[in-house]
């Protein structure tokens, strides 16, 4: 697929539009319906109450000053260019030994600039470019790193890695460049299916099983155990798989990042976030086969803004619980997205037999355009191809805030909150929804599920009951938002 020439940015004018489109959907609906008066004083203060439990920190710039990239670059630099150190740049030479020479030199001096020229397509097998570096490193990417597309090219012992940077701290990812992971040439011109083309490459790769392969998953571009990162500009595309992954690191800033693949690729998530805390997504347009962005065990204070999603699974939380395993993500926000064409627009999933939590989560200002489920909370998730038993426990899923949610819904089924029986979904605010179906009849669902809806909720969530809001105020405000794992060893059930 190909991205529009517009950019999704605050300033856009589709963001504009947007925001004035929701402004007049919910104040022409309030008046149409007749929005009852009676308690909006209560409602008031309950909710001044609420957004201050649920204010986990708007001042995204604030909160990562600290990491490089926010003013203007000053001092001489060292600049080390591929090729320099032999890298061809043709599509087809191997310039993977280049590419680590120059990773070498870069690494040890400060300021150093490690540049991928503009103009070329540079062909890197999978490669580990690890730390710890000299301060201020740069990784300038202004031209295209492709990944092989043959199999026997890929390292069998270790063939879910392309591209890895890890044990880095201060480092900036900059530039117009693209990451290629070569998943729209690998046997695509024998079958019409992505998903076929990529499973029989990856199973050429890794002489296994199908079953076996399942176990793995391919990971385009990674930073792992890293600090006070920046990335900025590049476009990630056409993954066998997962796309970008941010594992085990700590204040990371994403910002106008593009991420491309296939509608019918499955898998291929655009953003996957896991054991990580002090994360921000910024400006960023992502449309793959799978989630857009997605957020699994042991990750807190993630924080999106001006996200454009679509095509793909939408955003999601989870999966979490897998096989028994503890499960934890909490305060997390999303703030002013739009979400187009997908299969789920805000999800959160955990499976059953799980522990552990999802806690506060906030969601503000989405807009959404033919999503088939627009609001989702499954605590009975299966992805499996044989059903999955009733179990006793489950991931508590608690104090989860949806804030001038509008657009519309492709199913009947606008908003589905399907939750454990054993652990049920507790404190699910809901203010100025506003979800409509093509034929106009739009109905929530709801299984062991309570909260309430302040303004004007459509449509009704009248089974979404609290027996007392005073009660469940309190109940939130016990929730430490920026509380993560506590320490302890968390179980990774999921990539």
């Amino acid at each position: 697929m190909s991205w529009t020439e517009a950019t999704f940015s605050p300033n856009n004018e589709m963001l504009r539009t947007m925001e004035s489109k929701r402004r007049y959907s919910f104040c022409q609906c309030s008046a149409a319906h007749g929005v009852a008066e009676d308690g909006v004083d209560d409602e008031k203060f309950m909710l001044g109450d609420l957004e201050e439990i649920f204010n986990i920190g708007d001042d995204i710039e604030g909160d990562f000053l600290g990491i490089p990239g926010w003013s203007s670059e000053r001092g001489a630099k060292v600049l080390v260019n591929v090729d320099t150190f032999g890298a061809v740049g043709d599509g087809t030479t191997d310039d993977t030994k280049a590419f680590l020479s120059a990773w070498d030199k870069a690494c040890s001096e400060t300021k150093s600039v490690f540049l991928v020229p503009e103009g070329r397509r540079y062909l890197v097998k999978p490669t580990k470019f690890k730390g710890p570096c000299a301060s201020k490193l740069i990784v300038q990417i202004d031209g295209t790193i492709v990944a092989p597309d043959e199999p026997n090219d890929w390292d069998p012992e270790n063939p879910r890695i392309w591209l890895e940077f890890s044990k880095l701290t201060g480092i900036s990812f900059r530039g117009e460049g693209i990451i290629d992971g070569s998943g729209d040439k690998c046997y695509f011109d024998l079958f019409s299916s992505f998903w076929l083309a990529s499973l029989l490459c990856a199973l050429t790769v890794l002489q296994r099983s199908t079953f076996e392969l399942m176990l793995s998953v391919f990971q385009a571009l990674t930073i792992e155990s890293s600090s006070a990162v920046n990335v900025k500009g590049i476009t990630i595309q056409n993954s066998m798989q997962i796309h970008f992954v941010i594992s085990k690191c700590d204040s990371v800033r994403v910002t106008n990042v593009k991420v491309s693949a296939p509608g019918n690729s499955p898998n291929t998530d655009g953003i996957h976030i896991t054991k990580s805390t002090n994360v921000a997504l910024l400006n960023c347009k992502i449309g793959t086969g799978d989630d857009c962005i997605s957020i699994v065990n042991g990750s807190s204070r993630i924080k999106m803004k001006n996200i454009y999603c679509g095509p793909g699974h939408g955003i999601s939380i989870g999966s979490l619980g897998k096989d028994n395993s503890t499960g934890i993500v909490s305060a997390v926000t999303l703030d002013k997205a739009f979400i187009t064409e997908t299969t789920n627009g805000l999800r959160i999933k955990t499976w059953q037999g799980g522990s552990g939590y999802v806690r506060g989560v906030r969601y503000q200002d989405v807009r959404m355009e033919n999503v088939e489920n627009p609001i989702i909370i499954d605590q009975n998730y299966c992805d499996s191809p044989k059903s999955c038993e009733k179990q006793a426990s489950a991931v508590n899923i608690t104090g989860i805030m949806y804030n001038n949610i509008s657009g519309t819904s492709k199913s009947t089924r606008a908003m589905n909150f399907d939750c454990s029986d054993t652990v049920p979904c507790s404190n699910i605010v809901l203010k100025n929804i506003n979800l409509l179906g093509k034929d106009g009849k739009v109905e929530t669902y709801c299984n062991s599920a309570t909260g309430f809806g302040i303004g004007f909720v459509n449509p009704s969530a009248d089974c979404l009951t609290s027996s007392n809001k005073d009660k469940l105020v309190d109940q939130i405000k016990g929730v430490d938002l920026e509380e993560s794992s506590n320490g302890t060893d968390l179980v990774h059930d999921e990539l």
